[in-house]
């Protein structure tokens, strides 16, 4: 009791007193609270909105930073943003740097295996010019998708921009080639001219014997490519000169300076099936050597040269008759102990098929006789008939040398051998040896003559004609003088005596004159004997009397007058 009641005496002091108001103070606490509170939410959101909206962060590695800005320098799809370079730092052996990219919500798919990135910046090539829009906007990262789903975020960025991008329309194919050449990623491929494609990568093939080169054709000239496709090194510029004059070919002045690799199909039939993707094809030297027909399968023969073939280089033709079989692939000293000579050894490449129809028909003559259709055999009995290897001048001016396999006229028999691996064949001396052979025997036998005893006698000679002809200025010339004039006088006496007016020339006329009248008295003669020959005998008989014509009477008949001498 005593508490309620000390209770209620409180409670009514208090009544008395003023009291204050809580629900106020506790009002203007929350108002206050209440602003960092939506800050934070605000904040918060925020965050979480980035959180939401940020992509994935990819780590891609460079040679070096050029051009590259933490915060500023974007990356770029077709470009689009995609991303911002957020952080740059080297590595930690200091060879390479290290480049933060954070990605955006809708970039997701860029953080992909095969996804390439590079940085684009102003260069300037023979091949030509690209990122020239860099100048004013800065470097950027390039990126190209692929086609993978599997998840990366770090990358080796590439130091030269890919040539083709993902997903462009055409195909890839793969040329083999000895060497390199001219050619760089970026070299462009032509078809009649006309750019149809680049090469987009290079390297050495596995055994290290030749190049690989792997090319793009841009759709839908990509058609264009077939399995009979040839396809040439189209670098710089091809002078010939033949019969036709002096010829000069090149694709465009871009192949002059940077390189270029061309393609068509060839002449004539062909398989015209369009391509597969990454068909392999072999890069030829040259159009004329890719137009060419097939060479078909190789064969390595060799030959020993007994004299010096300088001028025979590596890649000199071979010729049979006139037409390109093959090429010289080696050139090397031997040493022959018999002889105590140095024989040079030459190895050549010959494609017999490129005879054509004249290789098809030794085979079938091999065939009929029942031989073995191999070429050692064929060339076993050619040798027979005279064939032999000789090193001839190709050229004048150089001094060039190439091989041609001949038939030699009355060339002596040698052994030959088919089964010798590898095959070699006969040879004989060049045309320009025996000429300097020729020529070596000729200035031998000029040596031979005694220039200096035939001077003397001639110096001899000289002087004994000097003094005959001193003699007969002297002594024969006078005398012959004088003849002549006795010549002459005689001449005009002669000329006097035979003159119109001459008694000799007036006798010699009536003599003529006699001598015509007896000729006509001969003539005379002879007809009346050829006449009357019994006149020799009897001597010649008067003449009849002539008679008096009397008159007829009408219907009466003449008779005839009777040839003197004769009966009536």
């Amino acid at each position: 009791m005593t508490d309620e009641k000390q209770s209620e005496s409180a409670q009514t002091g208090q009544a008395a007193l003023p009291r204050p108001v809580v629900k106020r103070r506790r009002f203007n606490a929350s108002l206050i609270w209440l602003i960092p509170a939506l800050a934070a939410v605000v904040g918060l959101s925020l965050v979480v909105s980035n959180w939401l909206q940020a992509g994935p962060h990819v780590v891609i590695s460079f040679q070096s930073a050029e051009g590259l800005e933490a915060g500023k320098t974007p990356v770029k799809y077709k470009n689009v943003v995609i991303g911002r370079v957020s952080k740059i730092h080297l590595s930690g052996d200091r060879s390479h740097v290290l480049v933060n990219v954070a990605l955006e919500k809708s970039a997701e798919g860029f953080a992909t295996a095969d996804t390439r990135f590079w940085v684009v910046r102003p260069r300037i090539g023979l091949g030509g010019v690209s990122g020239i829009d860099t100048l004013l906007s800065g470097a950027f990262i390039g990126a190209d998708v692929g086609d993978s789903t599997e998840y990366k975020d770090e990358f080796k960025g590439l130091e030269i921009p890919p040539p083709v991008t993902h997903g462009a329309p055409g195909r890839s194919f793969v040329l083999h080639s000895d060497d390199l050449g001219s050619l760089d990623i970026g070299s462009p491929i032509y078809y009649r001219r006309i750019q149809v494609g680049r090469v987009v990568s290079y390297q050495l093939d596995k055994d290290g014997k030749g190049v690989s080169l792997q090319i793009f054709i841009d759709g839908p000239n990509d058609r264009f490519v077939t399995r009979s496709s040839r396809f040439w090194n189209a670098s710089g510029v091809d002078v010939s000169l033949g019969a036709n004059g002096l010829t000069l070919n090149t694709q465009s002045l871009a192949t002059v300076l940077a390189g270029g690799v061309a393609f068509q199909d060839p002449p004539g039939p062909h398989d015209g099936t369009p391509a597969p993707e990454d068909n392999a094809f072999k890069l030829f030297g040259d159009q004329a050597t890719a137009m060419a027909p097939p060479d078909g399968t190789p064969h390595y023969i060799r030959m020993r040269f007994e004299q010096s073939v300088r001028g025979l280089a590596v890649d000199a033709p071979v010729e049979f008759l006139g037409i390109n079989i093959g090429k010289v692939v080696s050139v090397r000293l031997d040493y022959d102990e018999q002889k105590q000579r140095f024989p040079v050894v030459v190895g050549a490449v010959i494609y017999p098929q490129r005879l054509g129809a004249a290789y098809d028909k030794l085979e079938a003559l091999a065939r009929e006789r029942g031989e073995n259709p191999d070429l050692s055999q064929m060339i076993g009995r050619l040798v027979d008939h005279g064939l032999r290897a000789q090193a001839r001048t190709g050229n004048l001016l150089t001094g060039q040398l190439y091989v041609a396999l001949d038939f030699v006229p009355k060339t002596p028999k040698v052994a030959f051998d088919p089964s010798a691996k590898p095959l070699t064949l006969p040879t004989v001396p060049g045309s320009f040896d025996k000429l300097q052979e020729q020529l070596a025997e000729i200035v031998d036998k000029l040596d031979k003559i005694p220039f200096d005893s035939i001077g003397k006698n001639l110096d001899q000679t000289l002087a004994g004609l000097n003094t005959t002809i001193g003699k007969v200025n002297g002594e024969t010339l006078p005398a012959v003088k004088d003849t002549l004039h006795g010549v002459q006088q005689t001449m005009g006496t002669a000329n006097d005596a035979l003159a119109s007016d001459s008694p000799l020339q007036q006798n010699l006329g009536a003599t003529l004159e006699q001598v015509q009248r007896m000729a006509r008295s001969l003539r005379v003669l002879t007809d009346y004997l050829g006449g009357h020959p019994e006149s020799l005998i009897r001597g010649r008989r008067p003449d009849p009397a002539p008679s008096v014509p009397k008159t007829t009477a009408p219907n009466t008949t003449v008779p005839a007058p009777q040839p003197a001498g004769s009966k009536p």
